[in-house]
């Protein structure tokens, strides 16, 4: 593990329930980052996504792999990052290949497009067992406050 829980809240604005990235593992210059989110069966929205067959919904694994994006982000500009901008997902182009479920560890890898001051466009996956479950184009902008 490279980067541990404490580091990534030091990098994302967001907090459990709604933190989806538990490790950083790999982070290859600022060009790729390798993360995981370890999905428990207790998360609260699989008690109605679906009862009786939890499912993690899409949205959350475009949300981790954003999350994932951010942090990337932040090692490319830390400049920027110090500063604790609003990130906000702009355009998002997904495919769902597989659903994730409890007890999946899902890894997650974001890889730079391009980066400016203002603006981040990544490619994404996530990947359960060497399988793609989900992948990505994100674009995101970065609003200093």
């Amino acid at each position: 593990m490279i980067w541990d829980l404490n580091k990534i809240k030091s990098a994302l604005p967001h907090r459990e329930p709604f933190l989806f990235i538990n490790e950083v593992i790999a982070i290859e210059g600022s060009e790729k980052i390798v993360a995981v989110k370890h999905i428990k069966g207790d998360e609260d929205y699989f008690r109605g996504h679906f009862p009786g067959k939890p499912i993690m919904p899409g949205v959350l694994i475009i949300e981790a792999m954003a999350q994932a994006s951010v942090i990337l982000y932040s090692v490319d500009r830390p400049h920027i990052a110090k500063a604790h901008p609003d990130y906000y997902l702009g355009k998002v182009k997904a495919e769902f290949l597989a659903p994730v479920l409890p007890g999946d560890r899902v890894v997650i890898e974001s890889n730079k497009v391009k980066f400016l001051d203002n603006a981040a466009i990544t490619d994404a996956s996530a990947t359960v067992n060497d399988q793609i479950v989900a992948k990505a184009n994100l674009v995101f902008s970065i609003q200093l406050k």
